[in-house]
């Protein structure tokens, strides 16, 4: 395997990426490398800091919605206007580039299938429309503040206001999806998602630095959050006794999770091993499949560079770049993080930084992609 201490040192010792912990495993053989500092306290980056996960919380809440699949308390394709009543008429744009106003009536109903997959109709999209602006304004979609997002029921009572951007089905949008299938989750369950999480999740994986918080005995290991400024200067997004240090009251299934490399390592392995004691290897299947069409795939641009959607992250489908592998499954999140399954050679690789994907963290990332299809 590739000495991942010489391919990310250079983005640290550059100042370019304040720190940094990577790991990559082969069954056994499990390498880790720490570089720089968790945050403006100074201390060292460790194997075990902790970081805002931001999108690789995305397979955790796609694996956890099979869970409940597997127990019969869903079903992938029923409507969840059962249980989200909120989305029992949902009005849909009439063209991509429509107004608020001008919306026809949805012709199919929304299901876990199609929140699961990215084709519900709400999200972050790479046309531009009114219908984002509303989604970051009146729902804290991609929010700093993790506390300025409503209680999961006004949430979704400002969700229902919103119109669709496309039919059930019939396009690709990212993000929101997986903040709705979070409380259709909570309500299927009848228990809170982060409760849910913790219990049919996290705890039986060993996940034990994972949640949507940090305790205080824990902050010792929690990283500063970093941004870039217009003129590229390094600045402070998020201290550590900052939003985390307290519960939200909506817990994000689509980038709420902090968590570790070896916790992450946990989940992967699990992947790879079929499900293991968490899920059925049809579950398991289900997840790190592409279920994205052609359309969908030109509709989702830069998101899907490459690759398709399965449930919960990128399936790669093209060796369109040298870190591409076909089959590899997981995702990105914007904080700088990064974590896939490569099935073929049974290859967990996590990569978890502190600073937003924008250059020089996105070349990090590249540079870490090669080195861990090697």
């Amino acid at each position: 395997m590739a000495d991942l201490g010489d391919v990310l040192r250079p983005y640290v010792d550059s100042g370019a990426v304040p720190g940094l912990v990577a790991l990559i495993a082969r069954g056994d053989d499990v390498r880790v490398t720490t570089l720089g500092a968790q945050g403006t306290s100074g201390a060292p980056m460790r194997r075990d800091s902790i970081f805002r996960g931001a999108s690789i919380t995305k397979p955790l809440t796609a694996a956890l919605a099979m869970v409940l699949v597997e127990d019969g308390r869903l079903d992938l394709d029923a409507a969840v206007a059962e249980l989200l009543p909120e989305l029992a008429a949902p009005r849909v744009l009439r063209e991509r580039g429509s107004a608020l106003d001008d919306t026809v009536p949805a012709v199919r109903p929304i299901t876990a299938r199609h929140l699961l997959t990215g084709t519900a109709g709400h999200g972050f999209a790479t046309w531009e429309s009114p219908v984002i602006g509303l989604l970051m304004e009146q729902l804290g979609q991609a929010a700093g503040d993790i506390h300025a997002v409503p209680e999961p029921d006004e949430w979704m009572r400002r969700l229902s206001g919103i119109p669709l951007m496309h039919q059930p089905g019939e396009g690709w949008t990212y993000n929101a999806s997986y903040d709705v299938l979070a409380v259709l989750l909570a309500r299927a369950a009848g228990q809170g998602f982060a409760d849910l999480m913790a219990e049919r999740l996290l705890e039986p994986l060993g996940m034990v630095d994972s949640g949507f918080h940090v305790p205080a005995d824990k902050l010792d290991r929690f990283t500063t959050l970093y941004s870039r400024d217009d003129d590229g200067v390094l600045q402070v997004s998020d201290e550590v006794d900052g939003v985390f240090t307290t519960e939200p009251a909506f817990a994000s299934g689509s980038g709420g999770l902090v968590t570790t490399v070896d916790d992450w390592l946990a989940f992967g392995r699990m992947l790879l091993d079929g499900g293991g004691d968490i899920l059925k290897p049809e579950s398991v299947r289900q997840m790190m499949t592409d279920h994205t069409t052609k359309e969908h795939r030109e509709l989702g641009g830069f998101f899907l560079d490459g690759q398709g959607w399965g449930f919960g992250g990128g399936v790669d489908t093209d060796l369109i770049s040298p870190w591409n592998v076909i089959g590899r499954y997981g995702w990105v999140g914007g904080t700088g993080t990064s974590a896939y399954v490569h099935p073929d050679s049974g290859t967990v690789a996590v990569l978890l930084s502190q600073i937003g994907l924008a250059d020089p963290a996105v070349a990090m990332l590249e540079a870490f992609w090669t080195a861990t299809a090697e």
